[in-house]
């Protein structure tokens, strides 16, 4: 069993940088591919994976009493939706573009820096681009494509990585609240689809993810056929 006690004796050892907590953490044994890092602020991602035990947590207390450690099971869920698809579209060490003033989207991809080594950009050249389309959103412009009479309204592109995909509007605003952050809200504003989908959600408050799923397979499908 690794022996923490003795750690965070001698605050000088350890400046408040980024690169200086990911080094403590490292040496309590806390695995930060499993955290999101911010100045003020380390966010669990996953509890297991990271190791972020209570005496782990008390000992980097010690020494940085001014981090707070965030132990939100809503974020992990977020987090652990995010990597089942980012698993699946990021390759390690690429260039990654990533949108403006997004607190969710930040602190999703943060740990990727640390996992695939990825590089996030804010301009110039890039590999990927992060698209914001949430769960609610991405459902709503397939239901806007079928009442319209267009078919099919799929906007997955190549190229951009999509980190809050299977994720609800509801998970990340109950997050943002609890936070004391600017709350997100539906991009698509077409009354029909919004409504149909709010009926939705009270007799099967699981059918986003199985719309999508569908949705994916006939798009694959008819792309086969072509």
């Amino acid at each position: 069993m690794f022996d923490i006690s003795g750690i965070g004796g001698e605050k000088d050892e350890f400046s408040t940088s980024k690169r200086d907590v990911l080094k403590f953490l490292k040496i309590i044994g806390v695995d930060s591919r499993f955290i999101s890092y911010t100045p003020n602020k380390i966010y669990i991602n996953n509890l297991r994976f990271s190791k972020f035990s209570r005496k782990r947590q008390t000992t980097f207390n010690k020494q940085y009493p001014e981090i707070e450690v965030v132990r939100n099971s809503l974020f992990q869920k977020i987090c652990s939706k995010s990597s089942k698809h980012l698993a699946l579209e990021i390759k390690p060490n690429s260039v990654v573009l990533m949108p403006k003033d997004n607190f969710i989207v930040e602190l999703i991809m943060e740990p990727y820096t640390r996992k695939y080594g990825v590089k996030l950009v804010y301009e110039g050249k890039h590999d990927f681009i992060v698209n914001p389309l949430i769960l609610d959103d991405q459902v709503n412009d397939i239901f806007e494509g079928i009442f319209d009479g267009v078919g099919l309204n799929f906007n997955m592109e190549s190229g951009e990585i999509y980190p809050l995909i299977n994720v609800p509007l509801e998970w990340i605003n109950s997050f943002l609240e609890m936070d004391g952050q600017k709350l997100i809200e539906n991009k698509n504003k077409n009354e029909l689809a919004i409504s149909f989908s709010e009926f939705l959600e009270d007799v099967a408050p699981q059918y986003k993810e199985n719309v999508v799923k569908a949705a994916e397979f006939i798009e694959k499908k008819l792309e086969t056929e072509q």
